[in-house]
Parts: C-alpha cells; sequence; structure tokens
C-alpha cells in the first residue's frame, strides 16, 4: 500500500511540473524560442565600418572579418573610408556616416586627439561605437579590438637582435602621429636598450605611411650611419620604400629589415629576402569581433554578456619560411 501512494505522489509531481512549464512556455514564448535561434538580427541592421587609407590591401582581412559576422548575424554592413592618410578626411566621412544613424560603427582612429570628439558625438546619439586598429584610449567607445601594440614592438626588437647577432646600430621609421605607432616605436626601443647592450637605435624617422617617404627617410639614415646594421619599419608601405632604398645602395641582405603587415608587396619582398620578416596582424580577428561587440551593444545585451574594453588580436612572425601561409587564398 505504501508503494503504491508513492507512485501517485510521483505521478501527480510529474503532472504538476508539466503544466508549470507548459504555462511558462505559452505566457513567454521568447524565453523558449531565443536560445533554438541563436543570435540574429534583421537586414534593416546596417553596421559600418570606417577606416583612413581605404585603397590599402592591409583592410581587406578586416572588411572581410566584417562581413563573415555580418553573414554569421543575418545583418548588413557597410565599408567606408577617406582616400588619403588625412584625418580631417576622415572626420568627415565619419560626420557623414553618423547623420545615417548605423545600428553600429567601427572605426580605426588615423589620430586619437582630433578624431575623439567625432567619436563621443556618435556615442552620445546612442550609436555603439568600437575601436579597431588603432585606438584613441580618451574616446568613449565602449571597446579597442587590437594588436598589442607594445608587445609587437618587443617580438621585432627580439626578432632583430637575432638577425644582427645583437650587433650594432638601428633606426625606426614611422608614423609619429598615430597610437599604435608610437606603441610599437617604445616597445623596439625600450627592448634593445634592456636586453641588447650591444646595439644601439640611432635614429627614428617619420615616413607618413608612404612608400615614397619612407624610401627618402632610409636614404637619409644611411647617409648618417654608413654601418647602420637594421631597420624596422611600424607599417606596411614603408617596408616596401625602404626596401628599394637599400636595394639600390646594394645592401640587400646586409642590413635587415623589418617590416609590418602583410600586403602582397610586403610578403614578395620577404619571400625574395629583400625584407628579412615581417609581422602579421590578426586583421580578420579585429574586424570579425568588432562586429560582434557593436551588435551585443545594439540588442543591449552588454549588462549580460560584458563587452571587454581591449581585446588583443594577436601576432606572428613571418620570414621566409612560412610566408608562403600569409597570401591571401
Amino acid at each position: 500500500m505504501r508503494k503504491l501512494i508513492m507512485v501517485y505522489v510521483l505521478l501527480l509531481a510529474c503532472f504538476a511540473s508539466y503544466v508549470y512549464f507548459e504555462y511558462v512556455r505559452v505566457a513567454s514564448p521568447g524565453a523558449w524560442n531565443e536560445p533554438s535561434q541563436g543570435l540574429k538580427g534583421t537586414h534593416n541592421e546596417k553596421y559600418v565600418l570606417v577606416t583612413f587609407q581605404s585603397g590599402i590591401d592591409y583592410w581587406k582581412n578586416v572588411l572581410k572579418g566584417f562581413e563573415d559576422a555580418a553573414e554569421a548575424l543575418d545583418v548588413s554592413v557597410e565599408y567606408r573610408g577617406a582616400t588619403q592618410y588625412d584625418v580631417h578626411e576622415e572626420i568627415t566621412v565619419l560626420e557623414q556616416v553618423i547623420a545615417k544613424k548605423p545600428a553600429g560603427i567601427a572605426v580605426t582612429a588615423i589620430n586619437p586627439d582630433e578624431l575623439t570628439s567625432t567619436i563621443n558625438k556618435a556615442v552620445e546619439a546612442g550609436i555603439p561605437v568600437v575601436l579597431f586598429d588603432s585606438g584613441a584610449s580618451k574616446s568613449k567607445a565602449y571597446s579597442f579590438l587590437a594588436t598589442d601594440n607594445y608587445s609587437a614592438g618587443v617580438t621585432a626588437a627580439r626578432k632583430m637582435a637575432e638577425l644582427t647577432e645583437q650587433q650594432g646600430k638601428i633606426a625606426i621609421i614611422t608614423s609619429p602621429g598615430q597610437l599604435n605607432h608610437k606603441e610599437r616605436t617604445s616597445g623596439f626601443t625600450d627592448t634593445i636598450r634592456s636586453e641588447f647592450p650591444n646595439m644601439q637605435v640611432v635614429g627614428v624617422e617619420n615616413g607618413q605611411g608612404d612608400s615614397i617617404v619612407s624610401d627618402q627617410a632610409a636614404r637619409k639614415l644611411m647617409g648618417m650611419y654608413p654601418d647602420l646594421a637594421g631597420i624596422f619599419v611600424t607599417e606596411a608601405n614603408g617596408g616596401v620604400g625602404v626596401a628599394a632604398a637599400v636595394s639600390d645602395a646594394g645592401k640587400t641582405g646586409k642590413l635587415k629589415i623589418i617590416g609590418f603587415d602583410t600586403d602582397k608587396g610586403t610578403l614578395d619582398l620577404v619571400k625574395k629576402g629583400a625584407i628579412s620578416a615581417t609581422l602579421a596582424q590578426g586583421t580578420w580577428n579585429m574586424g570579425y569581433w568588432s562586429l560582434m561587440h557593436l551588435f551585443h551593444l545594439n540588442h543591449n545585451k552588454s549588462q549580460q554578456i560584458p563587452v571587454p574594453p581591449h581585446v588583443d588580436t594577436g601576432i606572428t612572425v613571418v620570414t621566409q619560411s612560412n610566408v608562403d601561409q600569409f597570401y591571401a587564398k
């Protein structure tokens, strides 16, 4: 008799549970259906990627990551960029994008100080903004996804020491107005000074992100320091220009060059041995996770799933031994 009562109690408990969960399912359909649907938006949601120097290869992988995330989320994307290395043109482009009130903006800052007020204008208008590649630390943007640029400079310094057998005079060609280039330069110079007493950073020149200007800067440095052992170039266009100057001086392979990024021109020169190494950034990650962050911010899910303020998208040293892996497929 006692066992029979226990069976009745168990059946009643099961029936009560069924009634309760069925009631919740009908009363709150979203709570049951949303997990099975995953993260999905609508094609009316448009997210915009804004860069400077829009014609260069470097942004292609960033845009591919942005588009891949859009496909996964069923949302729309648009790419806008300044055609020149000009902060005023990028501000104009960003103002035009803000006026259209997109669902979110991912932007890379050519100049952190001059772009900050325009970035803040977007955030104050209720448009989620994240920064990628080059940041603006004083702005109200929610997140910054990029290479740890100081650490990349440290990696470049150690590679340069390996290439030069820890001896000699070294120079840097950079774009001093950009925060990411300042950090790469600091990581490089700090490491040379602290770890390699027989090496010396003798000069830092402005290549303006341009191959011709960087070519001229390299010729100036080689004229000032005929025994120069190596040049670290903090961006891709400059590496191509420096390789041309070094080739004209008959020093290819003798004067070591470390470049940055994996545009085809740089990779071809690495393959030929004209550039000893280059540093590959996680550019696809920058685009993909920028859109994921914007989507969460736009759907106000940041309270449940916080968007991290900083994301390191990684770095890889590229040499002749692994260069073939970095050509666009």
